[in-house]
């Protein structure tokens, strides 16, 4: 059966973020069910899901619940739109429960099909917020580089991550980028005390602003953990320094809570964590578990009074904006994270675990760094003789990541970065799984690339 579900996949399916020619030779894997924290193959092979599905499957696999609200909506509103003065109760009541988990100055959301519709609204109401308060020349958005807000035109462009922008250029007009503040790649190699580091990455926002002229800018976006970029954990000063320039210009916060939002880092809302009050905030993925498609936009009182009042009709939205269905379960979603107390065990139990486990691969030879922040963690792969980077023609994240999927776990690879985000009802014992997973996958990695590193020049005969 696989066999033949791979020839048809190889006949037929384009694959997103899939280099199309050698998923031909190699053939897909196929999932054929998921229980908990565990997906299976056609093989019969059980799989840790390290990544909860891609960053969303925060309530694990097989949830009876969620099945039974998409059933009883699909029998009684199968689907409607929230055009044209039209609404539903699901949407309705979805909405009221956002905005009562979100902090007290986001009142209202305009529903998405995804986080990449959710950035593409943003960037819509973020222009028309500025040409409504009569300064329509305040259109440049600040993202950062390697920053991940999806793959539509406009999540690529307000994204900051090269290989998208070279294949989908021209970019949307008006989106600039600056510094990430990822220490380990950028500030470690030249020396620099994180602390000292995350307040230059701050910094090089003021110095775009004025280098575009403040009265130009409109708004900067980031999410408050990277988590497509490599689950890059900004220093403990970045954020207190951004929020410190921003004040001091009149300039909207986006805080894109795609992954970091519904309790991956141990609130509700990423923002929370880093004591944030951003005036957009996009969000998908755990709203509802992954189970059915649906994100949105989180509108602070500041613009969403401005729109209301002063906008008329905004020209924006989606045929799925809300539908019935994904707003059914995605409410039952939050009301079972609400009475199982996901995210408190998270931020509480769960989290401080995983990083006093994960924390431990630290000792390994491969390893240059390893960091968690809620239920989100990675390790840096080094060369253990240079203590630098591997040689990217080694391709030694792609090899660790793919060794780790035979082992019996998904651990994603971002270069050389191996990250995880398992769902958040992960059990220690099965957190103690994940680790003993990854280390043997190291193992497995170093056997591996010994050979094609003895065969490599040593530091002192690399040539000056």
């Amino acid at each position: 059966m696989s066999q033949s579900l791979q020839a048809l996949d190889r006949a037929h399916h384009l694959h997103p973020f899939t280099d199309f020619k050698a998923l031909g030779e190699e053939g897909s894997r196929i999932i054929e069910h998921a229980e908990g924290v565990y997906i299976f193959d056609a093989a019969g092979n059980r799989i840790l899901d390290g990544m909860a599905g891609l960053w969303c499957v925060n309530l694990g696999y097989g949830r009876e619940e969620l099945v039974t609200a998409a059933a009883e909506q699909m029998r009684r509103l199968p689907y409607y739109n929230n055009f044209f003065k039209t609404t539903h109760p699901p949407a309705v009541k979805l909405a009221e429960k956002l905005c009562a988990l979100a902090p007290a100055h986001l009142n209202h959301i305009f529903f998405t099909g995804s986080g990449s519709e959710a950035n593409d609204t943003v960037l819509r109401m973020v222009r028309r917020y500025w040409t409504l308060k009569g300064k329509p020349q305040k259109h440049w958005v600040i993202g950062r580089e390697n920053g991940y807000h999806g793959s539509t035109v406009a999540g690529m462009s307000l994204g900051g991550m090269a290989p998208m922008h070279e294949q989908g250029g021209p970019c949307v007009p008006g989106i600039t980028h600056v510094r990430q503040p990822y220490w380990f790649d950028e500030g470690r190699p030249e020396g620099q005390d994180p602390e000292a580091f995350g307040r230059e990455c701050a910094a090089a926002i003021e110095a775009r602003i004025l280098e575009l002229g403040e009265e130009n800018v409109a708004a900067f976006i980031a999410e408050p953990v990277q988590g497509a970029g490599g689950a890059i954990i900004p220093p403990a000063s970045y954020w207190p320094a951004v929020k410190a320039v921003l004040a001091k210009y009149d300039i909207l916060l986006v805080i894109d809570e795609v992954i970091c939002g519904f309790g991956r880092l141990g609130e509700w809302f990423g923002s929370a964590h880093f004591d944030l009050a951003p005036d957009l905030v996009p969000i998908a993925k755990g709203l509802s578990s992954g189970y059915l498609p649906i994100g949105g936009v989180l509108v602070g009182d500041r613009v969403a009074d401005t729109l209301v009042e002063e906008g008329g009709e905004f020209f924006h939205g989606f045929t799925y904006s809300g539908h019935p269905v994904c707003a059914a379960v995605a409410l039952k979603n939050l009301q079972l994270m609400e009475a199982e107390g996901v995210v408190e065990r998270v931020r509480d139990e769960l989290g401080p675990y995983l990083a006093s486990r994960w924390t431990t691969l630290a000792d390994h030879p491969l390893v240059g760094e390893a960091r968690t922040l809620g239920l989100m963690g990675a390790l840096e792969l080094i060369d253990p003789v240079s203590g630098e980077r591997f040689d990217k023609a080694l391709a030694a994240g792609t090899l660790c990541r793919d060794i780790s999927f035979r082992r019996g776990q998904v651990m994603r690879s971002v270069g050389d970065t191996m990250i995880i985000a398992p769902p958040l009802v992960i059990t220690r014992e099965q957190i103690d799984d994940l680790v003993t997973l990854a280390r043997e996958a190291l193992d497995e990695t170093a056997r591996c690339l010994a050979p094609r590193l003895a065969d490599e020049p040593q530091p002192e005969e690399r040539p000056a």
